[in-house]
């Protein structure tokens, strides 16, 4: 509940040095450098990273190593972001004074407005006066709770602000669970050229012959120009009487099925499939009222082995 305090005395005091920020981290011309000493350096390194990984370049420097050398890791071009909870650390003013000297934006973070940290910097975010959640007020908790979420989102505005999109978010995750979640559908899908359709003319046993073939539990209909207008599933046999063996596909379909579109996300199909109650769904180019031609299949088996949850 401290933290939580915490977070919400933040929100409600963001004022527009946090759009100004956003502003200059998004008009950087080369990278965001990111310090901090102590448990504000952890917290750095954690929202550097978040930035590297949401299409701004970041990186963290620690600020004693900086005093040996590593100054030369900024120069002209970048944003520097400081964090200090009571803004008095002195090791991080050796950076904030070559950034002037750069003529380097410096963003400030702490908690005091009168504070070294605050008034070298060109941009200042005061963060609250909060209580650590520690029984005795000295572990850093709900400080660096506060310093994480406000690093969160000046990631996210920024993020939406320079319009990074699906597309590169997955060409920095080219691996692990995040980049397959934001695969398109039609890398994954199965693209058999015999895919489990039939005609609306076709018997309905012919189309039972079809589905049991495809090994998906279903079967589209189609028209001659290979739109897609029905499906028919185990439910819908089901639903049968033993007495309409002779009927046609087309009368025992399901109109306007359930369908994914090819460049869904692989985590937006798995939501789809889990919202509906099926296990499979065809894959089409075009989705919504017009025409669509099925192009894939997806069961959500194929998502769960690859370990989407």
């Amino acid at each position: 509940m401290t933290e939580l305090a915490g977070l919400n005395e933040l929100a409600e005091n963001l004022d527009l040095s946090f759009v100004a920020a956003c502003e200059a981290i998004a008009g950087l011309q080369r990278q965001l450098v990111v310090t901090g000493m102590g448990k504000s350096g952890h917290i750095a390194r954690k929202i550097a990273a978040t930035f590297a990984a949401t299409g701004t370049p970041a990186i963290y420097v620690h600020p004693s190593e900086a005093g040996h050398g590593d100054l030369g890791m900024m120069t002209t071009g970048d944003v520097l972001l400081v964090l200090s909870n009571s803004g008095n650390t002195r090791e991080l003013l050796p950076m904030m004074h070559y950034a002037q000297a750069l003529k380097i934006t410096v963003l400030g973070m702490a908690s005091r407005r009168k504070s070294p940290v605050m008034e070298l910097s060109d941009i200042g975010l005061l963060l609250p006066r909060v209580k650590e959640a520690c029984s005795v007020n000295v572990a850093p908790t709900t400080s660096t709770t506060v310093q994480l979420a406000l690093g969160d989102a000046l990631a996210m505005t920024v993020m939406d602000i320079r319009g990074i999109s699906t597309r590169h978010l997955r060409a920095l995750h080219p691996a692990g669970t995040i980049g397959l979640s934001l695969a398109p559908v039609h890398e994954i899908m199965h693209r058999s050229e015999n895919l489990p359709l039939v005609g609306g003319m076709t018997k309905l046993t012919d189309a039972i012959a079809t589905m049991t073939s495809g090994g998906f539990g279903l079967a589209g209909v189609s028209q001659d120009d290979g739109q897609l207008i029905g499906i028919i599933t185990d439910g819908d046999l089901r639903r049968l009487t033993p007495t309409q063996p002779s009927m046609l596909a087309r009368e025992a379909m399901t109109q306007n099925p359930k369908v994914i579109g090819a460049n869904w996300p692989a985590s937006d199909a798995l939501i789809f499939l889990n919202q509906n109650n099926i296990t499979a769904a065809f894959v089409v180019e075009k989705t919504g009222i017009a025409p669509q031609k099925p192009v894939g299949i997806i069961h959500i088996h194929d998502l769960l082995r690859h370990g989407l949850t």
